[in-house]
């Protein structure tokens, strides 16, 4: 009885938090997905460019080789909702591929994918039949990505407009079999991370390919997507994030949202044995994070929201007695690259014991 009372209370909890913070997120409307500060994009010479091409056209992704040589130990970085035609977000805004090349580790960043979830949509994305534009976008990769004027346009910026989302099969179709053989990568016991939107795909992904993923990591990602009001957050990220119409990924009621949602199928990732990082701080700026009003503004409330996720995850997964996961929660810090770069450093020595 004093169980079921306690997980009465923390889901009660749960709801209420959740429903809070879609108060503050939705009436700020473009806030979900806001506008980006400005920056210079910080091309990493090391990395280089892998054109694949896919049912959506060519995609390109960078790549950046481990130190040592090696072409066992590989991991892929998702982006976020306003993922970029040029370049990764985790290459603009962070130096994580000196920090994963070091510990020789590869890494590959798919470039593309603007409020795509990295999932397999059912349809281009239009409203009313009507086209919303290009599908790119250069105001940055998450929801305090940085700005760039003059970015590049890649074939892949009418991927998700002219033509259907395909991610899911080209992360692992296309990209997978192509690293394979043209450049000797290991296909199976990849890592996967990423943030926001990313994080939860990350999740998808290794549940759903666990000979190619043995790891996944999710910072500040949506992980209870079938909680209250969290359907209606994500259609007005969309339509700030690029102008995407949510229906196009997954109708409504459509047995696409339980296949995506990490608390419904958190039972695969114990099954498979993943190793699982989950990261997602309180929402409370840190000293580093009040440089920027308007990363306070944006950033408090997505990171409340993706808290609230990630500890329904965690409570779901414990349920499931999944030993097979890990829980950081900092006590400080919003939705920003700082925060997030700070946890791949902390991520690091448990991807590098459980991928190759």
């Amino acid at each position: 009885m004093r169980v079921g009372r306690l997980r009465t209370r923390g889901a009660g909890w749960l709801k209420r938090s959740v429903l809070v913070s879609l108060a503050v997120v939705l009436p700020l409307g473009a806030s979900v997905a806001g506008p980006a500060g400005t920056a210079t994009a910080a091309f990493d010479p090391s990395g280089f460019d892998f054109w694949v091409d896919s049912e959506m056209g060519p995609i390109k992704s960078r790549i950046f080789r481990a130190a040592d040589g090696n072409t066992g130990r590989v991991v892929y970085a998702l982006d976020g909702m306003r993922a970029r035609d040029d370049l990764s977000g985790w290459e603009i805004d962070t130096n994580v591929a000196r920090a994963l090349t070091a510990a020789n580790i590869n890494v590959v960043m798919p470039v593309g994918g603007q409020s795509s979830f990295y999932a397999d949509w059912n349809a281009p994305s239009n409203f009313f039949g009507l086209d919303t534009g290009s599908g790119g976008s250069s105001t940055g990769s998450a929801a305090t990505g940085s700005a760039m004027t003059g970015s590049s346009i890649a074939p892949a910026q009418v991927a998700g407009k002219k033509n259907t989302y395909k991610w899911e099969s080209f992360l692992t179709g296309n990209l997978r079999n192509a690293l394979s053989s043209r450049l000797g990568f290991n296909p199976n016991n990849n890592g996967v991370f990423g943030l926001s939107m990313g994080g939860s795909a990350a999740l998808t992904l290794a549940a759903y390919h666990p000979d190619q993923f043995s790891f996944a990591g999710s910072f500040s990602g949506y992980l209870n997507i079938s909680a209250p009001g969290m359907r209606e957050a994500m259609r007005v990220a969309m339509v700030s994030a690029g102008g995407f119409n949510i229906d196009a990924m997954a109708p409504p009621w459509g047995p696409q949202w339980l296949r995506m949602d990490p608390f419904v199928f958190a039972p695969r990732l114990v099954g498979n044995g993943t190793r699982v990082w989950v990261s997602a701080a309180s929402g409370i700026p840190g000293p580093g994070d009040v440089s920027n009003p308007m990363e306070i503004v944006q950033g408090v409330p997505l990171e409340l929201l993706a808290m609230v996720n990630s500890r329904a995850f965690q409570v779901r997964m414990a349920t499931l007695g999944g030993g097979n996961a890990h829980f950081d929660f900092p006590i400080t810090g919003v939705h920003n690259w700082r925060n997030w770069e700070t946890e791949v450093n902390r991520m690091i020595p448990d991807l590098s014991a459980n991928i190759g």
